[in-house]
């Protein structure tokens, strides 16, 4: 392997690693639940626990209706039979696993606006902070999004 190599995997290597948020501590596996405000506070989410793993659902859009005043549906959805669901509603984070310290991991986030699937991993800083990842094959190649708690 060629030095530039070795460089650019290492370098690679502490970009994912410096992606992380410090634990600030006290976070417990139950602060994940609640409602949560996306980055843009057009969206807000309620997380909750069915049986040992943890989902996601939109219950609320700033923008629920199109400009003609039609209900926004799934219209992107891989399944034709489910193109016609309202997008409040649906359960778009799917499956996550507590591993500690304020990590969820092993879960999927569905992108309502692609109708594509991503892996996902979710990490609590702090009570009020929640950082969703997703991503293709690891999580360096994927985008973040920091959501707010403002409620149970």
């Amino acid at each position: 392997m060629k030095f530039s190599q070795l460089f650019l995997l290492v370098g690679l290597a502490f970009f994912s690693f410096a992606s992380f948020s410090p634990y600030e501590g006290n976070v417990t596996e139950e602060d994940a639940v609640g409602v949560w405000l996306s980055e843009n506070s057009k969206e807000k989410v309620r997380i909750f626990k069915r049986g040992d793993k943890y989902y996601g659902k939109m219950i609320w859009m700033e923008n629920e209706y199109d400009k003609e005043g039609n209900r926004l549906v799934d219209k992107h959805n891989p399944d034709p039979k489910l193109r016609g669901r309202p997008m409040v509603g649906i359960e778009f984070l799917i499956g996550f696993k507590y591993v500690g310290n304020g990590w969820f991991t092993g879960g999927q986030v569905y992108d309502m606006d692609s109708g594509s699937t991503y892996s996902a991993r979710i990490h609590l800083p702090n009570k009020n902070t929640a950082k969703l990842r997703g991503y293709i094959g690891i999580p360096l190649f994927g985008r973040t999004e920091v959501c707010t708690k403002v409620g149970e």
